[in-house]
């Protein structure tokens, strides 16, 4: 396996106990009818660091992330137990609006699911459904500001009346990504947002996650360890349901703990 190395002008992050986590989950079990797909995880998230979710195919990066915008909820039989906090507020309790909740935490999918509108659809259906624009002035700059952060506005400034589905498939992940902020969240889930894109594609939403990082609590599921490294400053390493390994995303690469981690790491398996 190729060495992993870090950019020059990322230093690995120090964990610091003065961080305070806009998303906290605790003693999270999955279930999906009998079997137990996620067992006892425990992991914070923070505006200030980007998580990286590794491991195996079937090894529960995907089935936990969904947990942190109750996703699961869709899948008929999937039971979610444990304590998932978002501001200190528990997402997890009946009585939560779940449209609000996925307002604030976002998701972007593996592959790229625009919209059947125009562009300009795409990005001003979140704003208008949830009151964040008082007039048409105010849903323009919602558009042109969330297509700017998603460094997309340059590419279909002239062309919003054009349906999104005839966008590149990176133009369409960064579209998707550019929906997701316009509401303004809090937390933005990627489920493998690069895995459907060519290199050149995969290094524009990598520069856009590291853009977006501060403003947001970022999760990113990733089958690319390379790309961990790059995005990253915090990794979760998954096997069979656990999170075996969590920290540093230096740490996990060049050092890690636990022996599971390392035999991944080091390519003996995957």
């Amino acid at each position: 396996m190729n060495a992993i190395n870090f950019p020059a002008n990322q230093p690995p992050d120090r964990i610091s106990a003065s961080i305070v986590p806009k998303m906290t989950a605790r003693n999270i079990d999955v279930f999906y009818g009998a079997k137990q797909a996620i067992r006892n995880v425990s992991i914070d998230f923070s505006r200030e660091h980007v998580t990286a979710f590794i491991g195996p195919s079937g090894c529960g990066k995907s089935t936990i992330l969904r947990c942190f915008n109750r996703m699961n909820d869709t899948i008929e039989g999937a039971r979610v137990t444990g304590e998932i906090r978002l501001d200190g507020v528990d997402i997890t309790s009946p009585a939560l609006d779940v449209v609000q909740l996925r307002a604030r935490v976002g998701m972007v999918f593996q592959k790229p699911n625009p919209f059947p509108k125009s562009i300009y659809e795409n990005i001003a259906y979140g704003p208008r459904i949830h009151g964040l624009a008082a007039s048409r002035a105010d849903l323009d700059g919602v558009v042109e500001s969330a297509l700017r952060r998603a460094g997309l506005w340059d590419e279909v400034k002239d062309r919003l009346k054009d349906s999104g589905t005839t966008l590149s498939g990176g133009q369409q992940q960064r579209l998707c990504i550019a929906r997701a902020i316009a509401v303004d969240p809090e937390v933005i889930l990627m489920d493998e947002p690069c895995s459907a894109l060519d290199p050149v594609a995969t290094a524009k939403i990598e520069e856009l996650i590291d853009d977006l990082r501060g403003r947001y609590a970022i999760v990113i599921v990733t089958h690319n360890m390379q790309q961990a490294a790059r995005v990253s400053q915090r990794t979760a390493f998954f096997h069979n349901g656990a999170m075996v390994e969590y920290g540093e995303t230096s740490m996990i690469f060049t050092n890690p703990v636990q022996a599971r981690t390392k035999d991944y790491i080091t390519g003996r398996y995957g």
